[in-house]
């Protein structure tokens, strides 16, 4: 079973949180849209309140997507606004793949549509036999430090410190799960063409874990997509400057 939150009233909109965080990740988005929309912020399998992943070596993306969608139907949305971060957006490319017919736009926030290379699949199992060996406190210290952007970084240094809270402690299973799942995810890429739907694409101007490039590319894959680059924030841009970024999502799905 997935946790999840329900918050405000209105057309439905559901935001899918990234690696290693939890549905947590959305307060600064939630405030604002639940005053118009309905908010679904579910707990990805294995994170937050969700339950932990029955086989973590053989999680796939689409374990992760099936759960969402299930989750949709026991909620009764037949149609929602999906919204993803990062791993979310890998995930939202996966509910996309087998629900597209749910789907009435798309928020793809630092995330991007490719697969891993060979490289960064080795780095991911390299991290997961570090985190067997030696646990995840260090490692989650580490990469909590690399989802912030440099000017974050200088101006504010004890923000490292609320990611770091923000993470808190996803079990190794969890971990393991996701991570297999990262890298094994297939390319996205060929489903481009075939989005029908608004979407809004965001991403930080120094995020240096899915670049502007990345972002780049996957809007000028889907026709009429809108691409916002969010400046002085890395990879957490919701949290880094979540003034224009809410901006930029509150005038997106008022239109639609």
């Amino acid at each position: 079973m997935l946790g999840y939150a329900i918050e405000g009233q209105g057309p439905p909109i559901v935001l899918l949180h990234g690696f290693p965080l939890s549905r947590a990740m959305w307060g600064p988005q939630v405030s604002v849209l639940r005053e118009r929309f309905t908010v679904i912020t579910p707990d990805l399998v294995g994170f937050g309140e969700s339950d932990p992943p029955a086989n973590p070596d053989g999680m796939t993306m689409d374990v992760f997507a099936q759960a969402v969608v299930r989750l949709l139907e026991t909620l009764g949305y037949d149609r929602v606004i999906l919204g993803g971060f990062s791993m979310g957006g890998y995930v939202l490319f996966r509910v996309l793949a087998r629900a597209a017919a749910r789907i009435s736009g798309l928020v793809i926030a630092d995330s991007r549509a490719g697969a891993d290379s060979d490289e960064a699949r080795q780095r991911r199992m390299a991290t997961i036999a570090r985190i067997r060996e030696q646990g995840p406190e260090g490692f989650l210290g580490e990469f909590a430090a690399g989802l912030v952007g440099t000017t974050t970084k200088t101006t504010r240094p004890g923000f490292i410190d609320t990611v770091r809270r923000l993470v808190g402690a996803p079990p190794v299973p969890t971990l393991v799960g996701a991570l297999t799942a990262m890298a094994t995810r297939p390319d996205s890429r060929p489903l481009l063409a075939s989005v029908a739907v608004p979407t809004l694409v965001l991403v930080g101007e120094e995020d240096t874990i899915t670049p502007p490039d990345a972002a780049r590319e996957m809007a000028s894959g889907i026709r009429g997509a809108r691409l916002v680059t969010i400046p002085a924030a890395g990879h957490l841009a919701n949290l880094e400057v979540p003034e224009m970024f809410n901006a930029s999502l509150l005038d997106f799905v008022e239109r639609l």
